[in-house]
């Protein structure tokens, strides 16, 4: 009896992860067929301890790419069936799969095809169940194999062939899988299945074969069989199996009682243990570093909240978008404090570049990064400690009161977008009047607004309020339009002097915040909270001030609620009634003309009301 040596499959450990991958974005619940490639190749050779040298069998190879059909156009095809749960893997009805798979191969061969691409010979069958929580895949191949009705081929003879002939065949050879051999004087040549013609003896079947073993050749060998019975009616036949080392010659016959009447086929894989069952791939502690680095920190928050706080809810945390204005000492540290909470969705706004003084006071930098663009390069660092986070860059210049602006349509309308496209907007620049536009803005579009300055060894750390809570802008106080502080800067002036912690404390409380105000009920609509409150305005992790006024000097933090303001140049009915008229108009006029802002709110008004008094005050004195 000619006997077959099964396959062995392997895996590459990146294919599971580009399954769990299509699981996630595309598959979803669906457990719709989809077409895996694979191959297989000559056997291996390995040194036993006795020092020899031995074979060792071939694999069928699923690479990291098997999913993709684009990327290896000389693959064997199969179908893959990705079950949604591990019951379900159970219990699927696997003999109508391997059915089906054998139908392929049956209907392949009676139709032609497998003549014209012999690899259809092969098609093979993979069943899965990804555990995506831990990182476990189970799965089964099944290699078809369509077998006689009765008892089955006879091995009559074997033959080596001589090294010449194994040297000629070596040189003709060119990685099919099914062929044909033609004996010619001093050569032969490789043709295709559908060049075979019955009566001509030079011409031998031939197929890759995966066997170690010699007298025993490898599975895919039994579906070539079919063929040769279906297509031509031969039952004696001649096969070379050919191998890298050692290619050799079988005569095999059928018995004439045999035949392949009925469809009957074998080819379920065994597992490790030699029975037949699943596979399991247990990758948890090598596969996608980055998604377990993403569940750890996840892990990390979620012992705060069993362990200690019950009702913190992490996923509306996690689910902000957080827009930075400015990329320096401020934006570094506000952006690793956001994710520490697990906020997974950073954007930075920025049109410096990194300098060398930056990098000890910015940690998101490095001496290697000077001349490169911030916000990129912040984005990028970002990336490097988080790789599942969403981190953007935008070089962008915010449009200024004083300033001239070259492209301010174009400006203005990419930093509204991102503005709208984000739930906080934290305003971390080095100038007042860069925080003015994104100010109006974010008020118009009702967006939480985190501000943060510093000074030497103070700072400021504060939530815009709304027409609700009567809380004002970081420009209600202001009784002038913000205007360009910018221009003629002497040294000292040039760069935010404060101490070093002060950025890092600053950061930190604006992200706080934040994450308290998220919890509060009210959210952006939560009245202020003052050193004095009795309670915490709703939010389990406490105060929710309006302004923290810190001064590290004294080691000491002031709680300040201020009211809005109706003549404010920022956030007052009147200025946002301009802007909404005629935005890139108003923004142009702002630009060249700062005061055109105290016109509109009133502020010159109550200006030259009180020079009037401070007149009228004057001229009495002078009288008396």
């Amino acid at each position: 009896m000619l006997k077959f040596t099964p396959l062995s499959s392997a895996v590459d450990a990146s294919f599971w992860q580009s399954l769990a991958t299509k699981k996630l974005d595309i598959l979803k619940l669906s457990q719709e067929a989809l077409v895996i490639q694979g191959h297989y190749s000559f056997p291996t050779t390995a040194t036993d301890q006795q020092g020899q040298t031995v074979l060792m069998p071939s694999h069928f190879f699923i690479p990291s790419h098997g999913l993709d059909n684009t990327q290896d156009k000389d693959g064997i095809k199969g179908t893959l069936i990705n079950t949604n749960t591990v019951e379900a893997f159970r219990t699927i009805d696997k003999n109508q799969l391997f059915q089906e798979a054998t139908l392929k191969i049956k209907e392949a061969v009676e139709s032609g095809e497998a003549l014209k691409d012999p690899k259809k010979l092969y098609h093979y069958l993979l069943l899965t169940f990804a555990d995506l929580k831990k990182y476990k895949f189970y799965y089964w191949f099944a290699f078809p194999a369509i077998i006689p009705d009765q008892d089955g081929w006879q091995l009559n003879h074997q033959q080596d062939l001589t090294s010449e002939q194994a040297s000629v065949l070596h040189a003709a050879y060119q990685g099919q899988y099914y062929f044909l051999i033609k004996k010619e004087t001093e050569r032969m040549r490789i043709l295709s299945l559908d060049a075979f013609e019955k009566n001509d003896q030079t011409i031998w079947f031939a197929f890759l074969d995966p066997s170690p073993v010699k007298g025993s050749p490898g599975w895919p060998l039994r579906n070539l069989l079919y063929l040769i019975y279906t297509v031509w009616g031969l039952k004696k036949v001649r096969i070379l199996c050919y191998r890298q080392s050692d290619p050799y010659l079988i005569d095999a016959s059928l018995p004439e009682h045999c035949s392949y009447q009925t469809t009957k086929s074998v080819g379920w894989e065994r597992n490790v243990q030699g029975k037949l069952g699943p596979r399991m791939a247990d990758l948890g502690p090598l596969m996608d570093p980055a998604r377990l680095a993403d569940t750890a920190i996840d892990l990390n928050l979620k012992l705060m909240r069993w362990r200690l706080m019950p009702e913190l809810d992490l996923d509306k945390i996690k689910q902000t978008k957080c827009l930075l204005l400015g990329a320096g000492t401020l934006g570094c540290y506000v952006a690793r404090c956001l994710m520490g909470w697990g906020v997974r969705h950073i954007t930075f706004v920025d049109s410096g570049t990194v300098s060398y003084s930056n990098p000890v006071r910015q940690p998101l930098y490095r001496f290697q990064d000077k001349g490169k663009p911030k916000a990129q390069t912040a984005a990028e660092q970002l990336l490097e400690i988080q790789p599942t986070l969403v981190a953007k860059g935008y070089d962008l210049t915010i449009p200024m009161p004083g300033h001239t602006h070259n492209h301010l349509d174009q400006d203005l309308t990419t930093l509204t977008e991102l503005i709208k496209e984000h739930d906080v907007i934290f305003l971390l620049t080095d100038s007042r009047e860069s925080r003015w536009l994104p100010t109006l803005i974010g008020t118009k579009l009702n967006k939480w607004i985190i501000n943060s300055a510093l000074g030497f060894d103070s700072y400021l750390v504060m939530r815009h309020g709304t027409r609700q809570n009567q809380m004002g802008c970081y420009f209600c106080n202001d009784i002038v339009a913000p205007t360009d502080s910018l221009t003629d800067r002497t040294l000292d002036q040039q760069c935010t002097v404060t101490r070093p912690g002060l950025a890092a404390i600053a950061g930190a409380l604006a992200v706080e915040l934040m994450v308290s105000l998220l919890q509060d009920p009210k959210g952006i609509h939560a009245e202020a909270s003052t050193n004095a409150s009795n309670s915490s305005a709703g939010s389990i992790l406490g105060l929710l001030p309006h302004q923290i006024r810190g001064f590290l000097g004294q080691f000491n933090n002031l709680l300040i609620v201020g009211q809005s303001y109706d003549k404010c140049t920022a956030c007052s009915d009147k200025v946002l009634e301009a802007y909404s008229q005629d935005p890139l108009s108003f923004v142009q006029k702002v630009l060249d003309d700062p005061i055109y802002l105290e016109d509109i709110t009133g502020l010159s008004a109550l200006k030259a009301e009180s020079e009037n008094v401070l007149d009228d005050w004057t001229a009495e004195e002078d009288d008396f």
